[in-house]
């Protein structure tokens, strides 16, 4: 059976004043916020049949994300999506999925079918509607095209999905599933579903407020 991780990435700037207020609704603590948007897109991961959740960590010292995980789950310290592929294949992972931390609605459906579009191709991307990506799966270790190209490239860049393609060295390399949102701007928690199930941590915070 193919050993498979998914990954959350926890990713914030080296000095917290340059942090971005992102889409945190007035009268919300910042920092509360962006833990409910993880938290809730690490529920999804870790609630996957057959799939390993991780927690990708940079910078490497973060406590308060580190306690929203289940027991067990893999905590990588690294900085790069080359990076934190690798540490993932290290730990046995032969298909991995790295995950924006702010798609907490995500459905598990959309990673599923990631994963199976690496029975055909080395990598499948979800591409976030407004530009960027909000997961990369790929077959474990990368290709070396991939690994170079990740090295220039994260999940908010605007254009991830073409610069991966421009890499490959054919066409039918980087197939795309269907496209998700993240939440990056105030306007994005207009995307949020009350009707679907899930994103307990986000939906509690935003109870009783009108947004989108």
């Amino acid at each position: 059976m193919t050993v498979r991780y998914a990954a959350v990435l926890s990713v914030l700037p080296e000095r917290p004043s340059e942090r971005p207020s992102g889409p945190t609704p007035p009268g919300l603590d910042a920092d509360e916020f962006r833990l409910a948007l993880l938290e809730d897109t690490y529920e999804v991961v870790a609630g996957l049949e057959l799939v390993q959740p991780a927690l990708v960590l940079s910078p490497p010292d973060q406590p308060d994300a580190e306690a929203i995980t289940w027991p067990g789950t893999l905590i990588v310290r690294e900085g790069t999506l080359p990076g934190a592929f690798a540490a993932l294949h290290a730990a046995g992972a032969e298909e991995a999925a790295l995950l924006a931390p702010d798609a907490p609605d995500l459905p598990q459906l959309l990673l599923g079918k990631l994963f199976r579009a690496l029975g055909s191709a080395p990598a499948a991307a979800c591409q976030s509607d407004g530009g960027g990506l909000v997961a990369l799966a790929a077959r474990l270790p990368l290709p070396g095209w991939l690994d170079t190209a990740l090295k220039d490239t994260d999940l908010d860049v605007p254009d991830a999905l073409g610069r991966l393609r421009a890499a490959a060295p054919r066409p039918g390399q980087v197939p795309q599933g269907p496209s998700w949102h993240r939440l990056r701007t105030p306007g994005d928690l207009g995307f949020l579903d009350q009707g679907l199930e899930g994103w307990d941590n986000t939906r509690a915070l935003l109870e009783g407020r009108r947004f989108g």
